[in-house]
């Protein structure tokens, strides 16, 4: 029986019967191509985002991540795992993850321009609060 011709393609024979594989050998350069652009692009944006970021401060339009620490540490128990200061619309935020004192992990996050509290979220978030002294 005599066998089709195929373009990139080879055939594997086992036995007594043929299985036919395609392979498209451009397929692989082509992901690894788009994955190197998508990388470079990454990667200018959070140095642009990183420029961003370094000028507000200088210029005293956000706080310093010091200043966002002591007030976590001020009004809630438990050690922060992860902050991050996003641009949210032209908008800084820092987003704290803390790890309460149960184990649970609470959401946190703070205006960037006076440190003021936006939101906290997590089942522990009440319970991880520190008392109001006044």
């Amino acid at each position: 029986m005599p066998e089709r011709a195929v373009s990139r393609a080879f055939i594997c024979r086992s036995a007594r019967s043929a299985v036919l594989f395609s392979v498209d050998l451009h397929r692989p350069v082509r992901l690894l191509a788009v994955a190197v652009v998508l990388a470079c692009a990454a990667a200018a944006a959070a140095d642009d985002d990183h420029a961003r970021a370094r000028a507000a401060r200088e210029a005293g339009e956000i706080v310093s991540l010091q200043a966002i620490l002591d007030r976590v540490h001020a009004e809630f128990n438990g050690s922060p795992v992860e902050i991050e200061l996003d641009d949210d619309d032209g908008r800084f935020i820092y987003k704290v993850k803390l790890l309460a004192p149960g184990g649970a992990i609470v959401k946190l996050e703070y205006d960037a321009r006076d440190a003021r509290l936006l939101r906290a979220k997590g089942r522990a978030a009440d319970a991880a609060r520190r008392p109001r002294q006044e």
